[in-house]
């Protein structure tokens, strides 16, 4: 296949790499932080923070998922890459995209333990729960992603091998395909339901903490128990607008301008680890006087 840069602006693409190198510092040394952070200090081996780090290990994935190629096109030109690569890289990127659903996921329920079962909250998520968890969330991607895998390899690719970013996606690669790749499709869709069903469940989960809130009569009590969610609320909304976004270019913007998706796919992919770390170092006072 051959990678593509961001259309129309192929003679700067050196300095284009510019602000795309300065957010994969940013995201590489916030994350990586924040774990040294939490590892460093016993007073943060707590459930909240064991999920934080599995947020800041699926998005230093992500980010090392896509550096390797946005490197070469962007700063050594060289656009070409071999099919097996291109699979490898394309099922990193889902399975890690896949993967931060799934942990923001575990951190809704751990924010709806801590708020409505206060007093039950560290014999409920308990130290062995949270290792199963975690385990349970590599094997849902691992599993989810494979026959997406098998589908891609018996399809022939006879059309042009020219791909819309300088990374492997799959709704791009199945694009390219000379036979009808509907299943390809079809079970794409179903993973995307996948990560609806985890959005739905945050939403419920955010349901039942207000509903808990509202029924304290405390004022500052109200206050504190909320602000615990402010940071994880966001995260959120880092996560699942652009990733909606994306989604919805790629099945009804086929008309859309070539930047649109190469904008959005951008958005998606490194802004969520870029931004997280910097969230938490700010609304987090634990993870402060930690940095600190």
């Amino acid at each position: 296949f051959l990678l593509a840069g961001i259309p129309g602006m192929s003679r700067f693409h050196r300095w284009v790499f510019i602000p795309f190198g300065l957010m994969y510092l940013i995201a590489m040394l916030g994350n990586g932080i924040i774990l040294l952070v939490v590892r460093a200090h016993h007073s943060l081996h707590e459930p909240m923070y064991y999920f934080l780090s599995m947020l800041a290990t699926t998005d230093l994935g992500l980010t090392l998922s896509t550096l390797p190629t946005v490197l070469c096109v962007f700063w050594f030109r060289s656009r070409e890459i071999s099919f097996p690569v291109c699979l490898a890289q394309m099922f990193f990127i889902h399975a890690f995209s896949f993967m931060e659903s799934s942990v923001l996921l575990a951190m809704a329920f751990d924010r709806y333990v801590a708020v409505c079962f206060p007093l039950r909250y560290s014999s409920i998520l308990t130290g062995a729960r949270i290792a199963k968890i975690g385990l349970g969330i590599v094997a849902r991607c691992t599993l989810a992603l494979l026959p997406l895998i098998c589908l891609l390899t018996r399809l022939p690719f006879c059309r042009s091998h020219v791909l819309s970013h300088p990374y492997c996606l799959h709704q791009d690669m199945i694009q390219l395909a000379c036979t009808d790749a509907t299943l390809n499709s079809l079970y794409g869709l179903t993973l995307v339901s996948m990560v609806i069903l985890d959005s739905l469940l945050i939403a419920f989960s955010y349901a039942m903490i207000i509903r808990a809130v509202l029924g304290i009569t405390s004022r500052e009590e109200q206050a504190r128990a909320l602000n615990t969610c402010v940071a994880h609320f966001c995260a959120v909304l880092i996560f699942y607008i652009p990733l909606a976004g994306l989604s919805i270019i790629h099945r009804y913007g086929r008309n859309a301008a070539p930047i649109s998706h190469t904008l959005m796919a951008n958005v998606y992919l490194f802004v969520p680890p870029v931004l997280n770390p910097i969230l938490y170092s700010m609304k987090n006072k634990a993870i402060r006087r930690g940095l600190l």
